[in-house]
């Protein structure tokens, strides 16, 4: 634990921990599986529609979600943890300082 010699020693909010492995590993599961499913849902619906006679630029709409939700669903599955923020407390009004001002302030009408 670090020690501050004006503000004391650091504290550690129970937030700050991040979700355990397991958690984070079944939502991105989670997320593949529903995105497969859209997927999958676009390969059947361009079968159908395709039989069905219906317009070339829906089939095709239908043909390129089924095609590229692959890629974004694996690189999305495979980002690994993201970072989140952590809860932060702003000291008292007295402990804080203010940064000198650099330079000259700019006049107005000069």
């Amino acid at each position: 634990m670090k020690v501050n010699p004006r503000r004391g020693p650091e504290v550690h909010t129970v937030t700050d921990a991040p979700l355990p492995m397991s958690e984070d590993i079944g939502h991105r599961q989670r997320r593949y599986l529903v995105s497969m499913g859209i997927r999958t849902v676009c390969f059947v619906a361009a079968v159908l529609t395709a039989a069905a006679g219906a317009p070339t630029w829906c089939v095709g709409l239908l043909v390129v979600g089924a095609l590229f939700l692959p890629y974004i669903s694996v690189v999305v599955a495979n980002g690994g943890r993201e970072p989140t923020a952590s809860a932060s407390f702003t000291p008292a009004a007295e402990d804080r300082e203010q940064k000198p001002i650099s330079g000259q302030r700019p006049e107005i009408g000069s």
